[in-house]
């Protein structure tokens, strides 16, 4: 059992940066390495979407193409916390950014939604247009 509670969104201007943070609690005999870590997002009226990936030991990433060179994830695995920086920030990146746990030692397929086993409550970003 993962519990995961993202953090750092907020209200920003186009142009500016954000930083989310997305704290796992892992249950005893799994450890937060364990897990293949998503970030997803849901815009009003559209389905969830994928934004990023990064593999157990962080040294492997894969991002969407409308925020490649924009956004980077990244973990720190002795602080069972994954990030996403967000720069430059666009309206169309007005969303509600869920992090998600896949219990996998492979990192393939980190696209689909279905395949992740633990979601977070969500955090908002709004980016006025």
């Amino acid at each position: 059992q993962v519990q995961l509670v993202e953090s750092g969104g907020g209200l920003v201007q186009a142009g500016d940066s954000l930083r989310l943070s997305c704290l796992a609690s892992v249950a005893s005999g799994r450890t937060f390495t364990d897990y293949v870590m998503g970030w997803f997002r849901q815009a009003p009226g559209k389905e969830r979407e994928f934004v990023a990936a990064t593999s157990t030991s962080g040294g492997s990433t894969y991002y969407a193409d409308s925020v490649k060179g924009r956004f980077t994830v990244s973990r720190d695995n002795a602080k069972n916390t994954v990030y996403l920086q967000m720069n430059s920030l666009k309206p169309e990146d007005t969303a509600v950014y869920y992090c998600a746990a896949r219990r996998s030692s492979m990192f393939v397929r980190p696209t689909k939604p279905n395949l992740y086993d633990y979601w977070g409550q969500g955090t908002q970003v709004t980016v006025p247009s």
